[in-house]
């Protein structure tokens, strides 16, 4: 067993995706990032109580980066993301230089990278594609910008072209930002309509704003990251109406976890999805198939 690992909660993961008879997870929403800046993610985690109505949030997997990949080995999950994020100016290419090696030492990760609204982003937007990124990261809360900004515009053509998946967080959760909210994504997908913008946190807490251009724009997925939880859900609970909706897009859900960053064991993601009723199928769908075709596993 990992060092760190809760009791058996390793076996606890793997009895689930065994008990679907699939051959392992894949993860499109976990974290790994320079120690630096991973550190000034988790202080600010440490103090989000006032933002969530005084609710904690304390991180479940506080430990070194090795240790990280191993649980997430130690889980069953087949592939996982490093997403990682800007929030100034001249930070993403770094980020991306970074992303480069650990993509090179991880296998089992796939390749990300991330952008800012700067001049040049379109540029290394297409070296980070050159140099193997499969997924990109963009974190519209923490970076205070407008993704419809005419900045990013050449470089969401470029992933619109290159048909790269882009993990979003857009939702105004846990606090709402500037630029939160289904309205400016809607602008960016008007004009890069198969632009594959994966809206994380299921778009929480716009929830059925976000189902919507979903239903609207058919390259737009969500990720269950934090959704359907018991943390998630005393601040911003999924509302039932919407779980016809939830079924309908069943093969543009995909599982992702928030891994390392958490305030709860891994598995209880699971056990969340698993709670809704949606059945197996869907199950299968959203914790492994999905993914897996999207990125041709």
């Amino acid at each position: 067993m990992t060092d760190g690992m809760k009791g058996d909660e390793g076996e606890d993961v793997r009895r689930f995706w065994r008990g679907l008879g699939l051959p392992g997870l894949v993860d499109v929403h976990t974290h790994f990032m320079p120690e630096s800046v991973l550190k000034k993610v988790w202080a600010y985690f440490d103090g989000l109580g006032p933002l969530t109505g005084g609710v904690e949030w304390p991180i479940t997997y506080r430990v070194e980066e090795d240790e990280r990949v191993g649980m997430l080995r130690e889980f069953g999950v087949r592939t996982f993301t490093a997403m990682l994020y800007p929030h100034k100016p001249g930070m993403a290419e770094w980020l991306n230089r970074w992303a480069v090696y650990f993509a090179r030492r991880t296998p089992d990760c796939l390749h990300t990278a991330t952008l800012f609204p700067e001049p040049g982003v379109a540029e290394y937007v297409r070296k980070a594609l050159d140099d193997g990124a499969r997924v990109f990261k963009a974190h519209v809360q923490v970076g205070a910008y407008d993704p419809a900004d005419a900045l990013l515009d050449p470089a969401w053509g470029v992933l619109a072209e290159a048909a790269t998946p882009v993990v979003i967080h857009c939702g105004s959760g846990p606090s709402p930002g500037k630029y939160t909210g289904p309205e400016p994504v809607g602008r960016v997908l008007a004009r890069h309509p198969r632009l594959r913008l994966v809206i994380a946190h299921m778009g929480m807490p716009e929830y059925e704003d976000f189902l919507g251009l979903a239903e609207r724009f058919g390259e737009v997925r969500l990720d269950t990251t934090m959704a359907f939880t018991d943390f998630s859900e005393e601040f911003a609970p999924f509302p039932e109406r919407a779980l016809p909706r939830l079924s309908g897009l069943g093969d543009r859900i995909l599982l992702g976890s928030d891994f390392p960053n958490i305030p709860y064991p891994y598995v209880h993601q699971l056990r969340a999805l698993e709670r809704l009723g949606l059945g197996e199928d869907w199950l299968r769908a959203v914790c492994h198939d999905n993914g897996a075709r999207l990125f041709g596993l």
